[in-house]
Formats: C-alpha cells, structure tokens, sequence
C-alpha cells in the first residue's frame, strides 16, 4: 500500500471519528435535555392517541435534571396548563412512563360526580363544571365519585377514554417533579403527524 493510500485512509477514518463525536455533541444533549421520544401503549388515551403512534415530548423547562450525582440540579421552571397532554413517571413503577391530560392544577380541588369533572379554585370557588367537549366524545363520561384536592406541586390527570384508562381517580395526584414534559409532535403514522 503507497504512502499517499495510508493516509487518505487516515483521513477518512479520521473525519468519520470527528462526524461521530461532533453528532454526540450535538444529540445527546438535545436528548438529554429538550426533547424524547415516546411510543403510545394502550387505549386509555383513545380516540386522541391509539397504540404504537410514535410522539415528541418537549422536555424543556419541565423536567427536573439532577447531574453530577446530584451535585448541579436544574429544577422545573415552567408550569403546566389545564388540558395539556403530558407524560410522567408512573407512579408505583417509576421506569414506566404513563400519557394523560392534565385536568387538574397545583391548589385546586377536583371532584368527579354523576359523569362529569367539577374544578373548585380561586376564580370559581363554588366549583365550575370542565368543559371536555374539544376532545371527549359527546357520549363520553367520567366513572367514579371523588373530590380531592391538589397540593402546591401536585396535578390531577385523566385519560381521554375514561372507561379504560388507569390516571387520578385509582392512583391519585401526581408530583410536578414526575413530569417528563408535555406532548409536542405526534410523528407516526405520517398520516396523523400534528403538532400540539
């Protein structure tokens, strides 16, 4: 092999080692950081997301970074808004991630009765009935009897199929620092693509 053939291929190995570590530098921290995928198993969130659909979960602000073993720890800035669809840790397996929408918000009191969700907080003190027509069906309702209320970090979320669906009413509220973000993208299947 000539000289000059060893070192084109020095250079070509040397340019695949820097593509490959400037990549690492650009996509570990994008997904460390801002956004992550996430596959719908499932129908508790149906009819608005059905089994096997591939989403982006924006991340950013949202999630709570502990690195360095803890040492240099970011907390969550932004607040979630009613009716956001966010993923979060399950509550008893915390490897598990769970999709559902956020119905009730930090200090409120949520009460579930005869089918439909009340919200009780400082701007409708005797309670207002939640207006779920954008995404339930019409026929859809809420099962269960329950009124509970929110801590200062602490949200109430519901799936969209509420027959099938295992959220607030068995589980109970969830903690602000378990939420992973909220949903961005729906990127598969190609022909139900949307941004949230």
């Amino acid at each position: 092999m000539t000289e000059k053939k060893q070192e084109t291929i020095k250079s070509f190995i040397f340019e695949i080692i820097k593509m490959f570590l400037l990549a690492l530098i650009i996509i570990v921290p994008i997904r460390i950081f801002l956004f992550q995928p996430f596959i719908v198993r499932g129908a508790s969130m149906e009819p608005n997301f059905h089994g096997s659909e591939y989403l982006i979960v924006n991340e950013f602000g949202y999630k709570n970074i502990e690195l360095f073993g803890g040492k240099f720890k970011v907390e969550p800035r932004k607040e979630f808004n009613r009716q956001e669809i966010v993923v979060f840790k399950a509550p008893v397996k915390k490897k598990d991630f769970y999709i559902k929408r956020i119905i009730g918000l930090p200090g409120e009191t949520v009460e579930i009765n005869n089918g439909v969700v009340k919200i009780y907080n400082i701007e409708t003190p005797s309670g207002k009935i939640l207006d779920e027509s954008d995404y339930l069906p019409k026929n859809r309702i809420t099962s269960g009897s329950m009124k509970i209320s929110l801590k200062e970090d602490e949200y109430f979320v519901l799936g969209d199929n509420r027959n099938a669906s295992s959220d607030s009413r068995s589980f109970g509220s969830i903690n602000k620092n378990d939420v992973v973000g909220r949903v961005l993208i729906r990127v598969f299947p190609f022909n139900k693509a949307h941004v949230f």
